[in-house]
């Protein structure tokens, strides 16, 4: 049980636990946690059991959400994006509560395609009460079209972090009231046109004479509390719940990862209109 071990070895494990978790049973299938609710076609989501292939064309996206919605959890996600000329198009691993819209709760990992020969940015944003404005930018130290990586969200009472492969890019601590994830969230994924604004603020569009643009995701496992009953999502019994800092070697990744591969951060944006430092800035 997860309360009786002490934190710091909790800490020292997370690299681990997902893969641990993976090898105690068969990989889960798509149909077993998750629904299509775009591109439900066929053509566009392409189920393919352990891994689905999401498409975009002139007809239309792909997308598609777990059946259940969650309160806590480690949520993984393996993607290999588009690759070449992607200007345009958004490929999205995310959570939110629902309805999608209006004053909810959100976490994103969008990748922004860009022209051949310039680097995809992979942008995350949270939303909070229906508020986003909270982008973050990374150049990625590897090209994410080349092969699949691990894009993952520790999510619980204490602290929401992101990480891409096992480095934390981003930490959102629950230290003031208000301004931390507190909805169910279900887990979703999508690939649409962003052309008003994902490259370049729509500088470049989508040029579908070069489609189908395809994304690949795998790893439909899901280690996460309902949010539909059972023990409090907040429980001790759950692993990831006791996990409330960084590792020593997490923080120096995640400051190295800060210095060397962000590209724009909300929180030191002045250009803004009506700017002002959002309290999580400080406390993070």
């Amino acid at each position: 049980m997860a309360s009786s071990l002490q934190p710091w070895l909790l800490l020292l494990i997370l690299p681990l636990l997902s893969l641990l978790l993976s090898t105690a049973a068969p990989a889960a299938v798509f149909n077993d946690n998750f629904v299509a609710v775009g591109g439900t076609d066929a053509n566009h989501l392409v189920n393919q059991g352990t891994s689905v292939r999401l498409v975009l064309d002139r007809s239309s996206g792909a997308g598609f959400s777990s059946k259940l919605a969650y309160g806590s959890g480690l949520i993984q996600m393996r993607i290999k994006i588009p690759a070449g000329y992607t200007a345009g198009v958004v490929t999205a691993f995310y959570l939110t509560s629902e309805p999608e819209y209006g004053d909810h709760d959100e976490v994103d990992f969008e990748f922004l395609g860009n022209v051949e020969g310039k680097p995809v940015a992979l942008q995350t944003n949270i939303f909070l009460n229906g508020k986003g404005e909270r982008e973050q930018k990374f150049d990625l130290w590897f090209d994410p079209s080349a092969d699949f990586h691990d894009y993952k969200i520790l999510w619980n009472p204490y602290q929401l972090v992101m990480f891409v492969d096992n480095t934390p890019i981003r930490v959102l601590k629950n230290l003031t009231p208000g301004q931390f994830l507190v909805r169910p969230m279900k887990i979703r994924g999508s690939l649409w046109d962003g052309s008003d604004w994902a490259t370049d603020n729509g500088k470049y569009r989508v040029d579908y004479n070069r489609a189908p643009f395809t994304a690949v995701l795998q790893g439909f496992d899901v280690y996460g509390c309902p949010a539909t009953g059972g023990a409090p999502c907040d429980s001790l019994s759950l692993s990831w719940n006791a996990i409330r800092s960084l590792t020593p070697a997490q923080e120096a990744a995640y400051k190295n990862a800060k210095s060397k591969s962000m590209t724009y951060d909300y929180c030191t944006d002045k250009s803004r209109p009506n700017f002002h430092l959002p309290g999580e800035c400080n406390n993070n």
